[in-house]
């Protein structure tokens, strides 16, 4: 299976790309993953099964580790307990369909959120970017009134309590929050978010900032604003 070799310069610069682990029985499909994240200045390592895994994450550290539903010898629920021990590197959890309990047994182990599986680089190009300690843009915490983002550690706190998001809400909020106090359209939010066409729905957007509103409390949309029209604005509070 792929191992990484000398890090690849990222943007001229001479530090290390961000270095994602992956764990899927599919050698074809890990293969196929690395070679197009490696074009984004990804460095990937793949192994076939967790005990694999294990080893790989403590001997190469990687800024972030996908791991599949279906993974052997050591299924994907004891490794990230297992790496849980050791690390707060972030996991993500490659499912299907059919693998809505392991997905919430894992979630429940720690493992920081689930992604499709085939895998969809969009979707996980600037979740492994976030991770990258090297990424000043991409790191730290953003604050926003009383609801706070890490974006490493891909938690949030509303007023110091932990509230979990799923994956997509988590990327919305994170999208608003870089851009608090200024009106974002839906066609921007379908871009940097969905990764999609302008032709999404956006009854979608609508349903999320819904979900989203709830969860962090936002009860009369006083957090984020609805601009007819236009989109939404994340407003801090005076």
């Amino acid at each position: 299976m792929s191992q990484p070799q000398a890090a690849p310069v990222v943007d001229g610069d001479t530090r290390p790309a961000p270095m994602l682990l992956v764990a899927d029985p599919d050698a074809d499909l890990v293969r196929e993953l690395a070679s197009a994240l490696e074009r984004e200045g990804i460095l990937v390592a793949g192994v076939l099964d967790g005990a694999q895994a294990l080893l790989q994450a403590g001997a190469l550290r990687p800024d972030v580790v996908l791991v599949s539903a279906t993974l052997p010898v050591i299924g994907p629920v004891d490794f990230v307990r297992a790496v849980r021990l050791a690390r707060a590197v972030p996991v993500l959890l490659g499912v299907g369909e059919g693998h809505a309990e392991q997905a919430v047994q894992a979630l429940a182990a720690g493992a920081t959120a689930c992604v499709a599986r085939p895998y969809r680089v969009p979707e996980l190009l600037p979740l492994v970017q976030a991770a990258f300690p090297g990424d000043v843009a991409g790191r730290g915490v953003l604050t926003v009134g009383g609801v706070e983002l890490d974006v490493g550690a891909y938690q949030v706190r509303v007023a110091g309590s932990p509230v979990h998001l799923p994956l997509r809400e988590f990327e919305l909020l994170h999208y608003l929050m870089r851009n608090a106090d200024r009106t974002v359209t839906r066609e921007q939010i379908m871009r940097h978010v969905w990764h999609a066409a302008d032709s999404m729905s956006t009854n979608t957007i609508a349903v999320h900032v819904k979900r989203l509103r709830a969860r962090l409390g936002d009860e009369d949309d006083q957090l984020i604003q609805t601009v007819r029209g236009v989109g939404y604005r994340l407003v801090t509070p005076a």
